[in-house]
């Protein structure tokens, strides 16, 4: 509802023969082959044209302060491409076929760009009338979506409800939470590094993918690394999806002030205390405005033994309102990466988020259990006030998770609402959760709740993964961006539990 009114400025705003290629590829369905032979291109020049493009409106809708991924806005325009087809534009795309020295047939459909609404109309009703064109069953179709994405977006609300009901929480009074120091002695009751008590591995499996490697090549990435000047985006992508920790050395050396660099690097395999201590302190200046970087130095205090250090993290992490920890960037920089490899769209699409390491639920599962457990230290130095104040900085950090974005995964809000609900079990089931009437024990049962759900649903999707068509895994992970991974598997369930 906010792109849309942008769309036609925004198309302008390309240059003619992108704005061709994005006409060609998502106004007339035309395939990467068939927008590379009509501009007189490959189809892999196609591809990279059509992606720059898409980067290009991505951008221009940043500057305007509309935050969307590319593959969610390719969603958005081939949603709105019969309805908000910028006018006028059937003559530049003409003007900029005939540069390229081939020629573009006028069809119906890309008439139908320059036209008015009634003009749409009275033509549609001429060709359904002679010639049944594709048209107007594209025409269903999308206006099909239109109701499921009305129903999506309802859904929507209600996160961004319980996004603000949070964001109000933490910007309140009351969420000025200070722990006394120094912090008393903790007794950890932590047990020795192991794998994590919950399967934090993406279930999303590939059918013909579980039994060989995705792992990309050096050869493979080096043409994806050559056209992005090697920057540190391209080099975190081409270190995560071949594997290879010299790239990471070199992003490092290049780029040690930028935040994404400094998080790979917090989480380097083998790395020293000394070594993890100076990236994080980086991750901390690079991106002053994110609680993550606060929260994961206080773990990293914790387990040094050194509580007071970690208290003053913790403090400064809860008055923060931005939580970011880069997972939507990496899957999209990881899909960049196997379409340039030569992957097809379906396997591009679905291997990053197969893949994709999440080390930091894992963290803040460790840290919320060192919170409890500081809490539990106070409580038994006479402290009522300070445990308090720590097992509701334990809360919110499992609410940060858990009323996630949409477009994050599934396995950061379980990993959220499983933190929430070991603190909330340290705390008096009968005692208020919030202003609004509702207890501790309220709050326990809504989160069993949701969980649940989202369990089941995970189920579900499982069970259907043998049968998803390549197109509508790519029409999933599209949907995923744009309203989240829940939807998008209702949206699945829906459709092939049908049949």
């Amino acid at each position: 509802t906010h792109i849309e009114p942008l769309l036609d400025e925004a198309m302008h705003a390309l240059d003619d023969t992108d704005r061709a290629a994005v006409l060609l590829r998502y106004f007339e369905n035309k395939s990467l082959r068939e927008v590379g032979q009509t501009l007189g291109a490959t189809e892999n020049a196609a591809q990279k044209r059509l992606g720059r493009a898409v980067e290009r409106l991505r951008e221009f809708f940043a500057k305007r302060g509309l935050t969307v991924g590319a593959s969610g806005l390719v969603v958005v325009i081939s949603a709105n491409a019969v309805q908000a087809a910028p006018v006028g534009l059937i003559l530049t795309i003409s003007t900029a076929v005939a540069v390229g020295g081939t020629t573009l047939a006028t069809t119906a459909a890309t008439k139908a760009i320059a036209m008015t609404t009634l003009q749409k109309i009275l033509i549609t009703a001429i060709v359904v009338a002679s010639v049944a064109t594709p048209l107007v069953i594209q025409h269903e179709s999308q206006l099909k979506l239109r109701e499921e994405n009305q129903s999506l977006r309802q859904q929507i609300a209600q996160l961004q409800i319980d996004n603000d009901h949070l964001s109000r929480r933490l910007s309140s009074p009351n969420s000025s939470l200070v722990l006394k120091l120094p912090a008393p002695r903790l007794r950890s009751t932590i047990p020795p590094t192991g794998p994590p008590t919950e399967d934090l591995t993406a279930t999303n499996l590939y059918a013909r993918l579980k039994d060989h490697s995705t792992k990309l090549t050096a050869r493979q990435v080096e043409s994806y690394l050559d056209a992005n000047s090697r920057g540190a985006s391209s080099l975190l992508a081409a270190y995560r999806t071949t594997g290879d920790p010299a790239l990471l050395e070199e992003a490092m050396q290049k780029y040690p002030e930028d935040p994404h660099v400094a998080f790979e690097a917090a989480f380097k395999k083998g790395a020293s205390p000394e070594h993890q201590r100076q990236w994080l302190e980086a991750f901390k200046k690079s991106a002053s405005d994110n609680a993550l970087p606060n929260y994961l130095s206080a773990l990293d205090y914790f387990k040094a033994g050194q509580a007071d250090q970690a208290v003053q993290e913790l403090i400064a992490a809860s008055g923060k309102q931005q939580f970011q920890d880069y997972t939507l960037d990496r899957m999209q920089d990881d899909e960049e990466a196997y379409l340039a490899a030569g992957y097809p769209m379906a396997e591009a699409k679905t291997v990053p988020a197969w893949q994709l390491l999440l080390p930091q639920l894992a963290q803040i599962k460790d840290l919320s259990q060192h919170m409890i457990d500081l809490a539990n230290s106070y409580r038994q130095a006479g402290d009522q006030v300070s445990a308090q104040a720590a097992l509701q900085m334990a809360a919110n950090l499992g609410q940060r998770y858990g009323n996630t974005v949409v477009g994050e995964t599934e396995i950061s809000r379980l990993v959220g609402m499983a933190v929430e609900r070991n603190a909330l079990n340290a705390m008096d089931p009968n005692s208020p959760y919030d202003g609004g009437g509702q207890t501790v024990k309220d709050r326990l049962d809504y989160l069993a709740q949701q969980s649940g759900q989202l369990r089941k649903t995970a189920q579900q999707m499982e069970a259907l993964q043998p049968m998803i068509s390549d197109q509508d895994w790519i029409s999933y992970k599209d949907r995923w961006r744009v309203f989240g991974e829940e939807a998008a598997a209702k949206w699945l369930i829906n459709k092939y539990g049908q049949k």
